[in-house]
């Protein structure tokens, strides 16, 4: 496996070319928007200079991992040599399923598709194509050339030797792979967004403030940052697709959103992506500062 293509070149698809790249890989990074991807490289090349900065690479390895990577507007010359090919689009089946056509149709009949969800059927996914045997969740954490889990997660279909390949390409990135099976949320947001929902009724109910819930979190259960905080940081948006996802899934109440999360969803309060969530963010400032709706 030496041909890696990425569609997508937003915050996980920018990293996930990155950590490739980085190992040796021919890259190819695919988004339909040329600034998209002008900016993409500019985030990898950012990204790298901190890991020269810490002494963890070399200039002449930055240089290395950038010659890596070659950009691409069309997904059909983009996979035309690809041994595996990682969707990394917006968290939106119907999106997806588009994507996994085109991967389907364009891909070498070897080609592995995998796909960055972080929530969305993989089984469901891969019965949009003719090789489902080969579909598999390939589930990046953010930061993704910081954080060291991949969760690996199985279709209904998925064969042994594809969750294999992925396995071992997953260890070669000097990652910790984790195989899962194929249900809502899988392991980690079948567990980190009902905790994250939750905090957000204990804000909606008036138990306790936002800095009073992150700081109860960090202090008492050692998590690094706290749930609201880390909602802003995945982006609300996502959280609220993610608790959508498990709700339908699972038919179960106890993953309803909190109608807080949907109306600031719906009224354009997104998190760090939007400047505004349940803190404010200023460019260039890393001063966490509450919303003023929850003051």
């Amino acid at each position: 496996m030496n041909n890696i293509s990425v569609i997508g070149s937003g915050t996980m698809g920018n990293g996930i070319a990155h950590v490739f790249a980085q190992h040796g890989y021919q890259v190819a990074l695919i988004d339909i928007s040329e600034e998209a991807l002008k900016k993409a490289l500019a985030t990898i090349s950012k990204n790298l200079d901190r890991q020269v900065a810490k002494e963890k690479i070399t200039e002449a390895d930055k240089t290395a991992t950038l010659a890596n990577i070659t950009t691409f507007t069309e997904v059909a010359q983009g996979v035309k040599y690809a041994d595996l090919v990682i969707e990394a689009a917006t968290e939106n089946f119907e999106i997806k399923k588009q994507i996994f056509q085109t991967m389907d149709a364009h891909s070498p009949a070897k080609a592995i598709l995998a796909t960055n969800t972080s929530s969305i059927s993989i089984t469901k996914i891969a019965a949009e194509t003719k090789r489902p045997a080969q579909v598999i969740g390939m589930h990046f954490m953010n930061p993704v050339p910081v954080m060291k889990l991949v969760e690996v997660i199985r279709g209904y279909a998925t064969s042994d030797e594809t969750t294999q390949a992925v396995m071992e390409a997953s260890a070669k990135l000097q990652k910790s792979p984790v195989e899962v099976n194929d249900y809502p949320g899988f392991v980690a947001n079948r567990i980190l967004m009902p905790m994250i929902n939750e905090a957000i009724y204990t804000l909606f109910e008036g138990v306790a403030g936002v800095e009073e819930i992150d700081t109860v979190m960090k202090l008492g259960m050692a998590h690094p940052m706290g749930p609201l905080q880390l909602a802003d940081f995945i982006g609300l948006d996502v959280c609220l697709s993610i608790m959508k996802v498990l709700h339908e899934g699972f038919g179960n109440p106890k993953y309803a959103p909190c109608p807080l999360l949907v109306n600031m969803v719906t009224a354009g309060y997104k998190g760090v992506k939007t400047g505004e969530g349940f803190y404010h963010y200023t460019p260039g400032s890393k001063d966490l500062v509450v919303s003023g709706m929850f003051k």
